[in-house]
């Protein structure tokens, strides 16, 4: 319940004149996230595109797989560690693939087939880009997650906290404007009185 009273007037106005200041930073995070987020998605479907094509690429070892040097090629595409490295977009830290270290492939050269080489080229190319896309998939969840967050603030200082604040101001000075013109009316009825009463006199 507000109170109908100048210092709640002066605390409603400064209330409004700091929501009044934030919303547009508020605005501004909200479309720059909108567009960070509209960006992972194009990023992740190109990645997705790219996918398609090397593993279109690998698809023709996938006869020679079943080789009895095939043996060395797991060894070569097993995933030690996927690096990473965080960015500050819009206040939140987002995660960047650095790269993705492998298990040191040891065969002999001269005794693997000559489409060895390649073959552990063509699947560490293909791993490396489903990481890509995994860590694309952890970047764009972030961004919609804070994007998600910031409209609903967006909202409630736009359709909530700012109509209220109006309301209340208009609320108070209406109060105090017809306790002023009472006052002023009382003044006059006073007046008047006294006047008659000198009159009589």
């Amino acid at each position: 319940m507000v109170k109908l009273t100048k210092t709640e007037l002066r605390t409603e106005q400064y209330r409004l004149q700091q929501l009044q200041k934030y919303l547009p930073t508020l605005q501004l995070k909200k479309m720059l996230l909108q567009v960070e987020v509209n960006q992972a998605e194009q990023e992740i479907q190109q990645l997705h595109a790219e996918f398609g094509t090397a593993e279109t690429k690998i698809s023709a070892y996938s006869a020679l797989f079943s080789d009895r040097s095939a043996f060395d090629l797991y060894p070569a595409v097993k995933i030690v560690e996927v690096q990473k490295k965080f960015e500050n977009i819009a206040g939140i830290d987002i995660p960047v693939l650095e790269k993705v270290v492998f298990q040191d492939s040891s065969y002999m050269l001269f005794d693997a087939p000559v489409w060895l080489d390649s073959a552990i080229v063509g699947l560490r190319g293909l791993i490396t880009i489903r990481e890509k896309i995994r860590i694309g998939e952890e970047k764009k969840a972030a961004l919609a997650k804070e994007l998600r967050e910031v409209s609903i603030r967006v909202n409630l200082f736009e359709k909530i906290l700012i109509p209220r604040a109006l309301g209340n101001i208009r609320k108070i000075k209406i109060f105090l404007g017809d306790q002023q013109l009472a006052a002023v009316c009382q003044a006059k009825v006073a007046k008047q009185k006294i006047l008659l009463r000198e009159a009589r006199a």
